[in-house]
């Protein structure tokens, strides 16, 4: 097995030092979005607005972390807190936290999304609060839940202007267990054309990728994983995997 990983780490390392590949996904991941691409896919029946590729890698990071709490931004049609809940009731079939949970915050939760994700069997391990995730009323909800936790894992997928991720960071980046990750989604933001958000409030250099970079100058407990990045080349959260260190 330690013959094996360290052939997947040098492959790793050689994917970014193919000029070729690397130019490739960035085309890809340029042309994809134009297409909405991410709009293609569902878990478990819901749709599930990520790439693949940080499906993956989420899938990883649950399993490596084993949190009893997942705190996440944004829930839309709700399919990531539909995969979030399935992983963390795999987690506990193979023996991990059997009362881990996964809660989700939105502005907005559509009368349609709240009914579909509360018929689903993963809402068992589901919580959902509407209101602005940097509403006092809300955090103070969230806190309270993660009081009780020992592995929390933060996503951050909600309102993608620098201002509001800078806040989001500043407010739940710090539940973050030591070894585990905040992910911040969607700073690809910074690294596509400027036309590709004509309707949105966020654009190059205001983004979430700007507010990580902007957040990292004082909070040294958290390094940004270039592995996951480099491993995945197609990622919507390239310097978005912050992984906490102390």
């Amino acid at each position: 097995m330690e013959r094996f990983e360290q052939e997947r780490r040098q492959r790793i390392m050689a994917n970014i030092k193919n000029l070729n590949l690397v130019a490739s996904t960035d085309a890809f991941i340029k042309s994809s979005n134009y297409q909405k691409y991410s709009y293609n896919f569902s878990w478990l029946g819901r749709p599930i607005i990520q790439y693949p590729q940080d499906i993956i890698a989420t899938q990883e990071l649950i399993w490596s972390v084993q949190p009893d709490l997942i705190i996440e931004t944004g829930i839309a049609h709700g399919g990531s807190l539909i995969f979030s809940a399935s992983m963390l009731e795999l987690n506990a079939i193979c023996g991990g936290s059997q009362d881990a949970e996964v809660i989700g915050i939105d502005i907005d939760i559509r009368s349609h999304n709240r009914d579909a994700i509360e018929a689903h069997p993963m809402f068992k391990r589901i919580s959902m609060i509407e209101g602005s995730s940097i509403a006092p009323e809300v955090v103070e909800q969230v806190k309270e839940k993660a009081a009780n936790k020992h592995k929390i894992l933060v996503c951050l997928d909600s309102n993608h202007t620098h201002d509001h991720v800078l806040a989001e960071l500043e407010t739940y980046a710090l539940l973050t267990s030591v070894g585990s990750y905040c992910v911040v989604f969607d700073t690809i933001i910074e690294d596509l054309p400027d036309d590709m958000f004509p309707d949105r409030p966020w654009g190059k250099g205001n983004n979430p990728k700007t507010a990580v970079w902007e957040y990292l100058k004082t909070h040294p407990e958290f390094k940004i994983d270039k592995n996951i990045q480099h491993k995945l080349l197609i990622t919507v959260a390239p310097d978005g995997y912050l992984k906490r260190v102390s």
